[in-house]
């Protein structure tokens, strides 16, 4: 496994495993699809930002592929979430809060890699919110629909405040695991008053959204 402390691996794995089930089970919400389709997408959410930044800064094969508890838990998600599709809606908030704790893990544990591969602030940080959306959006692309992180809730937003502190933290040597969890903390927190609120990142005036015509 990697160095990460064991309390930031420990949200990673949590972040994984909820990734899994939460992208299965959007898919199931989205599509008919079979039990290949279902747990594939599943896997898709929950390693495919980790996969994009690992081939990117040349770290390869990617974590993914060598840490098997990544993979193992992603496709137990994928499972979990097509033996119980009827009931899950009734665990929608604990997955959405499992899911804000993997984008917060993520968008840290994505910045504070890059950086160790020496790449500069602007590609770290967008590495970092890649690491937290990047497999979603690969789901919706796949499932054919505009990327939910492109259309609605605060969750790029959360990710990169997430990368930002981090990279900071890296830069001024302050990172240690109280930053990294100072950086988790602030995405979560984000992330859950987007969800509690209702709110949006902000939109173009023009053209209006249909909900406004009604």
């Amino acid at each position: 496994m990697s160095t990460v402390p064991p309390l930031l691996l420990a949200l990673d794995l949590a972040g994984t495993f909820a990734f899994g089930l939460n992208g299965a089970f959007t898919a199931v919400r989205a599509t008919r699809l079979d039990v290949v389709g279902v747990v594939g997408l599943g896997m898709i959410t929950a390693l495919g930002g980790g996969v994009v930044r690992d081939v990117l800064i040349g770290d390869v094969p990617p974590a993914t592929f060598v840490d098997w508890p990544y993979f193992a838990l992603a496709a137990a998600g994928g499972m979990l979430a097509f033996g119980f599709s009827r009931f899950l809606h009734r665990l929608e908030g604990p997955i959405t809060v499992l899911d804000a704790i993997g984008l917060s893990t993520f968008a840290v544990i994505g910045a504070s890699k890059a950086l160790a591969y020496g790449l500069g602030i602007g590609p770290s940080l967008l590495l970092g919110v890649v690491t937290g959306v990047g497999g979603g959006t690969m789901r919706d692309i796949l499932i054919g629909r505009i990327p939910s992180v492109l259309r609605s809730d605060l969750y790029a937003i959360p990710a990169l405040v997430a990368a930002a502190i981090t990279v900071a933290a890296v830069e001024l040597d302050l990172y240690s695991l109280p930053a990294a969890l100072t950086a988790v903390a602030a995405c979560f927190t984000i992330r859950m008053l987007g969800v509690r609120l209702e709110l949006n990142a902000p939109r173009p005036p023009w053209p209006p959204d249909p909900e406004d015509l009604d």
